[in-house]
């Protein structure tokens, strides 16, 4: 099966770049595994209780991705400077379930078996 990563780096009320990673990613799973990458402020994606008005509440399609298969970490360092602690499964009480705090060194993991890696980016 072929693996698709996705890296996600802007805060989730910046750039609409969250929603479309995971419209890629919904699509993607259909063929193929799907790592999904959170890094810099998009950590805050997977923070439960945003109520945006004009966005897409970005952390409830990861956790929906995650509960379909896909792999969704966060940057741990990016997520403690930003007050998000996980304990030593990965789980952050912040975070919706199926995101995981996870070391930089498994998205280069990520990368290396991958078959297509897309960063978003602004």
């Amino acid at each position: 099966m072929k693996t698709i990563t996705i890296i996600l780096t802007d805060g989730p009320y910046i750039s609409e770049y969250g929603e479309i990673g995971c419209k890629i990613a919904s699509q993607a799973l259909r063929m193929s595994h799907v790592n999904i990458f959170l890094y810099l402020d998009a950590v805050h994606m997977a923070h439960r209780g945003h109520k945006p008005s004009l966005f897409a509440e970005v952390g409830r399609l990861l956790s929906d991705l995650a509960e379909r298969g896909a792999e969704v970490r966060a940057c741990a360092r990016c997520s403690a400077a930003r007050g998000y602690l996980a304990g030593e499964d990965g789980i952050c009480p912040d975070f919706y379930q199926g995101i995981k705090i996870t070391s930089l060194y498994d998205l280069a993991g990520m990368i290396e078996e991958s078959d297509r890696v897309i960063a978003l980016s602004g």
